[in-house]
Order: C-alpha cells, then structure tokens, then sequence
C-alpha cells in the first residue's frame, strides 16, 4: 500500500480542508499516478473535491463514522477493521492513501512507499502528515530536481520504509 500527497516545509497538508496550493505538475502527477488504482480517503477529503464527488477512473474507498453516509459511485467503510477487510480485494501494490490526516495517521503503518510532494514554503496549515524525516523506519529513496511553480519550489520524493 502506498500514500501520495503535498505537504510544505511543516508537513502541513491543509488547511480548512483544502490542499495547501494547487500545483499543476503536482495534480498531473496525483491523477497519473491513481488513476486506475484505488484511492483510500476520509469523508472530509471527499467532499473537498469538485461537487462532493468520487474521483474519475478510480475505485473510491471513504471511510466515515457515518452509518447513513452514501455516495455514488464510491465504497463506503465505517471502521479500521471494516476498511482493511475491503482493501483485501484488491493488489496493495494498486491501493493509495489520499487523505486526510486522520486517513494517513491510521493507514500509514500499512503503507510501504509514500509519495511527497515538498513544496519549499511554510503554509498557514492544519492538518499534518507524520514529518517521515523524523521516522528511523523511512528513507527518502528518491528526490527530482527541483522545480517552480509561480513563486513555489518543490521537489517530488519518495520515501520507502526500512
């Protein structure tokens, strides 16, 4: 299983549930990257895309507390356990956390690559992804050159776990 996301220089991954910035070369990257794939969410993160609704060619997994939640075209999950019974279905190589912080936090003890967007910049955030720097058990294992976006530098790395 693997995460994808942006975070800037904090970590931080959004703030009143929207992304941080909207980064073109990131979003092309995201949907290239997912597409085909299952995509693993909260209910938050959901209804933070366009129109509330699932992402195109993807399998859609949301997970809520929320026992009358239903959303077209999506697979609703109401807990850990009933989430992880689901993502048996399916390869872990093609299953990909997206979000959010609670999401990630829960999920990422199960995730053996992360894909990290680091932007070069300090955001007003508050939702965070675990800062994987930090953690003995992941390596950066590979960093693009860095890029600009507007007044943004970022660079696409991957982390592994150990």
């Amino acid at each position: 299983m693997k995460a994808i996301l942006s975070a800037d220089k904090n970590w931080g991954i959004g703030y009143q549930n929207r992304l941080l910035t909207r980064i073109p070369s990131d979003m092309k990257f995201f949907r290239e990257t997912t597409t085909g794939r299952v995509v693993v969410m909260g209910r938050k993160t959901l209804e933070s895309f366009p129109n509330g609704l699932p992402l195109k060619n993807r399998t859609n997994i949301v997970l809520t507390g929320n026992k009358d939640y239903d959303v077209k075209d999506a697979v609703i999950v109401h807990s850990k356990e009933e989430l992880l019974e689901e993502l048996k279905k399916y390869s872990p190589d093609d299953i990909y956390v997206i979000g959010g912080e609670s999401i990630y936090r829960m999920m990422l003890p199960y995730c053996d690559t992360v894909y990290v967007t680091k932007i070069d910049h300090a955001f007003q955030a508050d939702t965070f992804f675990p800062n994987l720097d930090e953690m003995d058990e992941w390596v950066m294992t590979e960093e693009s050159e860095e890029q600009t976006c507007f007044d943004l530098e970022f660079t696409f790395t991957k982390y592994e776990r150990r």
